[in-house]
């Protein structure tokens, strides 16, 4: 039980001494970040759209053409 102790001992200071050298995003770092994600999730929900328009009417096109 001793050494359970130490070693949280040991653990508890070495996260300590790493949380110091922890650097956290400026508001501007934070905005343009979030900016990105935005942007690229509305890219991507076009793209996707498109693709699943495209591959509904390729799907209604067989199905007349074959007469399912």
């Amino acid at each position: 039980m001793k050494d359970w102790f130490t070693k949280a001992k040991t653990f508890l200071a070495e996260t300590r001494t790493e949380l110091k050298k922890v650097t956290f995003p400026n508001r501007d770092e934070v905005v343009g970040t979030t900016v990105v994600v935005i942007i690229t999730s509305v890219i991507f929900a076009v793209f996707l759209w498109a693709a699943d328009a495209v591959i509904l009417w390729l799907y209604q096109g067989l199905n007349k053409i074959l007469g399912a």
